[in-house]
């Protein structure tokens, strides 16, 4: 499936759609989910606390999207973080520098280059505006932080770019009163806001977008002491090595040093785990270790996951060893003390980072799902992230069959997401909720007034079986629950 398969299933099925899209003045970047896509993204949240903080014991946040001027300019953020961009002399349209220049070579450009660097590129590559053919302006830098005016006297703070210094900034409380032994791990879901030069492809770039970040504090003399590595030790990474993609496991990955130690491993393998358990192909995941120059001004070391789509590789999770960055430089602005005891030493924590895109993974699993079959469009979707579990359909809308089928609603509905419907032929019905990857279909038939039975129909197979009405609630639940009902 590729790009436009998934904005037509999006706008016309409710996944999601631009905001303000009624009015002429609406700005790009920001789009609103819609019913189906609200439940599939909650859904997509509820996996991720289950199966990475759950499963790693970490602790959960919820932090002020407005904050200071002071956490960002200990952060960094207010020095560091630009986009170089250029302006084009003919139509006045502002572009990304860099996205030029990869557009046209089709290779990453550094994030650190100096603006005359991005200028000799520009020229000696003849790049000029792709609106309007015009030539382009000397890049400069832009800060990519939306400010805002707090108070009646307007004093600065900024919308936060990221979850993540919400739990810098909050870390020695928490350790506090959490009782918190290293290593301590922060999680957070949330909105960031970036006010991006160039948002586009709906949700894959930004102005306004959903973070789920985990933030490892660690004493970096303890990383090869990591109690849960022993889980996923023998688990098989995908490492892009050269240009080639190598299956390795952790063990072996960190015996030749292609990833340096277990704790890094652990939290690369319980994240690629987690892409499969929600639905995308482990054949087109892979784990790419950034150089020097691409690497965040804060990170020694970093990773990105990154997942193969019609768009090409996107990056879905940044993991980024920050190492005591954030703790000194909030310890050095805020002038509170920061360390911590571990093992009667005092520490200041270094901090290995996960940082997840929601959206963009929400658009890659609905393209890894979505698939054009012979007699029908299918969204072939985990059940455990699926916006309707349940369809209720009367094989006909006369005749009592509406009743009973409304009595069989009424008894689903207060456990499950069920839509009822009863437009159209029944061929058309189960078509519409293949469509949007609704697992289950309830059929109610002539039979069901005599026998009290219900046809239950598998989305992917189309196999059906007859179940009694008293029974469906507890055959459901343990479908939900992982059981096969049609094998």
């Amino acid at each position: 499936m590729n790009y436009d398969d998934i904005i037509r299933l999006a706008l016309e099925r409710g996944f999601y759609a631009p905001s303000c899209e009624i009015y002429s003045d609406t700005f790009a970047g920001f789009w609103d989910y819609g019913p189906l896509g609200s439940i599939f993204r909650n859904r997509f949240v509820q996996l991720w606390r289950q199966n990475i903080v759950r499963r790693s014991g970490m602790f959960e946040i919820d932090g002020s999207q407005i904050m200071s001027k002071s956490v960002f300019v200990a952060s960094g953020h207010l020095e560091n973080f630009v986009d170089p961009v250029v302006s084009c002399s003919k139509c006045n349209t502002r572009l990304r520098a860099d996205k030029l220049i990869q557009d046209k070579k089709g290779v990453i450009i550094p994030e650190r280059l100096k603006n005359e660097e991005y200028d000799i590129i520009l020229k000696d590559n003849d790049i000029k505006c792709p609106k309007c053919g015009g030539s382009l302006e000397n890049t400069s830098k832009f800060n990519m932080m939306f400010n805002v005016e707090v108070g009646a006297v307007g004093e600065e703070a900024y919308l936060r770019p990221e979850t993540c210094q919400s739990i810098f900034v909050n870390f020695s409380r928490l350790f506090k009163i959490m009782r918190g032994k290293l290593p301590f791990a922060v999680a957070q879901f949330g909105k960031s806001f970036r006010n991006e030069i160039s948002p586009r492809q709906s949700l894959m770039r930004l102005r306004e977008f959903y973070q789920a970040e985990a933030e490892v504090f660690f004493n970096p003399k303890n990383v090869n002491n990591f109690e849960m590595f022993s889980d996923i030790e023998n688990y098989v990474l995908r490492l892009l090595i050269g240009d080639q993609i190598r299956e390795i496991t952790c063990s072996n990955a960190i015996e030749e040093n292609l990833i340096p130690n277990k704790m890094i491993a652990y939290y690369l393998a319980i994240i690629q785990q987690f892409y499969e358990i929600v639905g995308i192909d482990r054949e087109r995941i892979r784990f790419r270790k950034l150089g020097e120059d691409e690497k965040a001004f804060y990170a020694t070391t970093a990773f990105d996951l990154e997942v193969k789509t019609t768009l090409g590789w996107i990056e879905l999770v940044a993991c980024n060893d920050r190492g005591n960055y954030d703790l000194k430089r909030h310890s050095e602005i805020s002038k509170k003390e920061l360390t911590v005891t571990d093992n009667d030493e005092k520490v200041l924590p270094h901090v290995f980072e996960l940082s997840m895109g929601v959206d963009r993974s929400l658009y890659c699993i609905l393209e890894h799902s979505f698939v054009k079959e012979e007699e029908r469009d299918l969204l072939k979707i985990k059940r455990s992230l699926a916006s309707i579990q349940i369809g209720v359909f009367p094989l006909i809308n006369k005749e009592g069959l509406p009743s009973k089928a409304r009595e069989v609603y009424n008894i689903l509905k207060n456990e499950f997401d069920v839509i009822y419907d009863d437009s159209g032929s029944i061929g058309r019905r189960y078509r519409r909720l293949d469509e949007i990857g609704v697992p289950l279909v309830v059929t109610i038939d002539y039979d069901t007034l005599k026998d009290n039975l219900v046809t239950l129909r598998d989305r992917d197979s189309m196999k059906q079986i007859k179940i009694k009405i008293e029974d469906i609630l507890g055959r459901i639940r343990s479908y939900y629950l992982g059981e096969d009902l049609f094998n």
